[in-house]
């Protein structure tokens, strides 16, 4: 059995692909490395998943707006699922350069449905985000809400993949799952996400920036919670009526910024030295996700208290930065 994981050296893709190759299961990795954020990360997430069973594992530095390389690594493949990661992630990036946006979160996401249409590949799972809620006013965003409200481009390109896959699920009858991921964190994280800077700045004994004076609320989901959720659906062998489905993934139990960034400093043992600013462009105030659908179909939930799961965070930066406070 072998699958197919784009964006495989980001921090989703790089937990995924351990999570299958710890299941036995072939993994052939496809990233283009770009340096949006560290790439010297990138690559560490790669040795590091070589290091686990390089006999289960090959990667790619490839791009996947390469419509040609695409066509050649699924003619010599044949793929279970694909599972795609690959995006240009973050909001505020969206407001300087829209064109990386357009390129991979759009045409590179059309590459892809154009390969498994061609190859009819059985399942196709992938990353859309619960910023495609807007700034919901219901105590809990559902999949049954409405999205056509995005606040930066960003959350428009998510939605668009959305709207894509169910054309193409429709009309050529492919088996698609899409998730709504809500800030996920943990080991091994992305260095452009708000809880990462919180402890590094506390570390470097720098300022912090907290948009909205810290009146944001987050849904925060632990990596290992959306690791077990991907490979539980991509496990689910039952005929589903609906060849097309989206679910929320995450904890379901929002935090205020502030007690968040409490918790972080607790951890520490150190305070934070704060800069507070005003909200910025294209930010969502509160995310909070309702996960019945889900918990219903997979009986999956976070495992880790918030603190319990910052805590290996925070370990893990400690012995990968060699810092001490």
């Amino acid at each position: 059995m072998k699958v197919l994981i784009t964006g495989v050296a980001g921090f989703i893709g790089f937990h995924v692909a351990k999570k299958f190759i710890a299941n036995k299961i072939k993994v052939i990795g496809v990233d283009n490395l770009n340096s949006y954020y560290d790439v010297g990360l990138k690559k560490d997430r790669i040795k590091n998943i070589k290091k686990t069973n390089k006999n289960y594992f090959k990667f790619y530095h490839k791009d996947i707006n390469n419509i040609f390389f695409l066509k050649k690594l699924f003619s010599k493949n044949k793929f279970e699922a694909v599972i795609h990661l690959a995006a240009q992630p973050g909001v505020r990036y969206s407001f300087k350069n829209p064109k990386s946006y357009f390129d991979n979160n759009l045409n590179g996401f059309v590459n892809v449905l154009e390969i498994l249409r061609l190859f009819k590949v059985k399942h196709f799972i992938f990353a859309s985000s619960s910023s495609v809620y807007g700034n919901s006013h219901k105590a809990r965003s559902s999949e049954v809400d409405s999205c056509d409200k995005p606040l930066n481009l960003y959350a428009a390109t998510k939605k668009s993949n959305e709207i894509l896959g169910y054309s193409y699920s429709k009309i050529h009858n492919i088996k698609m799952t899409a998730l709504r991921f809500f800030t996920v964190y943990g080991p091994w994280g992305r260095p452009d996400m708000a809880y990462f800077k919180f402890v590094d700045s506390i570390f470097k004994r720098k300022k912090i920036d907290i948009y909205n004076h810290g009146k944001h609320k987050r849904d925060f989901s632990y990596i290992d919670q959306i690791v077990d959720g991907i490979f539980a659906i991509f496990s689910y062998r039952k005929k589903n009526k609906k060849p097309f489905n989206i679910y929320n993934l995450a904890s379901g139990r929002p935090f205020k910024l502030l007690d968040f960034i409490s918790m972080i400093e607790k951890i520490i043992g150190h305070k934070s030295k704060k800069n507070y600013l005003n909200v910025q462009k294209g930010d969502i105030l509160e995310t909070a996700a309702n996960i019945n659908k889900f918990y219903r179909d997979f009986k999956i939930k976070q495992k880790l208290t918030l603190e319990q799961g910052l805590k290996e965070f925070i370990n893990w930066y400690k012995n990968y930065y060699n810092k001490k406070i």
